[in-house]
């Protein structure tokens, strides 16, 4: 009884493989931009799994950029530091004391974790931020914030340059100002512009829910930008969600195929989302896949 079990599990594994080869070719040479974020990279287990995930996409012909976030841990150095922090309009004022906190845990500490989980499943990653190579040139936000930038310029060279020699890029969500500044970029903003600048098949953005609810708090699969504004203006989407659209909106109106607002806590969620008829969380497009 027992062998038959594992005999079914196998075969099972072999169909999986074998259906999903219609998205393997598909998504042969595309860039999938992907925002990591939220609980799981904290959690040990959900970060080794994820670059399981990152290695075998990268394996079979795509072309993954991974950008990262790290509040939590942010707040975590500041407290150890007794450096206190204000925020106006909900957003946190960044001094030149708080930013060397925020350079030093996303290039350093968040960042070198994510290329040390990659490159321990057998991929070949390397961190970089939004600074090298001035990728990304940033404008302040607003003065009453500080150090806190908003994109106007993304040249995505360099990433072309680490995929064409079979590196996954890992960056982390800072800019450089015109003065010579570093700024704090939010990373869901980071990753949208670099897919748009990247004109990416797919911007897969990781965090702790399930996807966009409507009005009966159903995930919905699939919408256009049209019914993310409405449902925006009807207040169904809202909080923390809204963000997280504005960035699929814009990221869609600067070439981005299509992107996907998905739980990065659910198991193999990006391989889901890729290669399955399933899917995984909500899809935003103009024309429904």
């Amino acid at each position: 009884m027992k062998k038959q079990m594992i005999n079914r599990d196998w075969i099972a594994t072999a169909r999986t493989l074998s259906e999903a080869l219609p998205y393997l070719q598909r998504y042969t040479g595309a860039i999938v931009v992907i925002k990591f974020g939220g609980h799981a990279m904290g959690d040990q287990e959900q970060m080794q799994s994820f670059a399981r995930d990152i290695v075998l996409m990268n394996q079979v012909g795509l072309h993954p950029v991974i950008v990262h976030g790290g509040g939590p841990m942010i707040n975590e150095l500041l407290g150890k530091l007794d450096i206190k922090s204000e925020f106006v309009g909900g957003k946190r004022v960044t001094d030149e004391a708080t930013m060397e906190v925020v350079e030093m845990v996303l290039s350093g500490l968040v960042n070198k974790r994510i290329v040390q989980a990659i490159n321990g499943q057998g991929g070949r990653a390397v961190g970089i931020s939004g600074k090298d190579a001035n990728m990304m040139v940033c404008d302040p936000v607003d003065p009453a914030l500080g150090l806190v930038g908003h994109p106007v310029e993304v040249t995505p060279d360099v990433i072309h340059q680490m995929h064409g020699h079979g590196i996954i890029p890992v960056v982390a969500p800072l800019g450089a100002g015109r003065d010579g500044e570093t700024f704090n970029v939010n990373g869901d903003t980071a990753a949208g512009a670099i897919a748009a600048a990247l004109k990416a098949d797919r911007l897969l953005l990781l965090t702790d829910v399930a996807g966009v609810k409507d009005e009966s708090g159903e995930v919905v699969t699939q919408l256009s930008p049209e019914q993310v504004k409405d449902l925006t203006e009807k207040g169904v989407i809202a909080g923390g969600m809204i963000p997280k659209t504005e960035t699929a909106l814009d990221a869609i109106s600067g070439g981005v195929r299509a992107v996907v607002i998905l739980d990065g806590r659910a198991p193999n969620a990006c391989l889901l989302e890729l290669f399955t008829d399933h899917g995984a969380g909500s899809l935003i497009r103009d024309v429904p896949r």
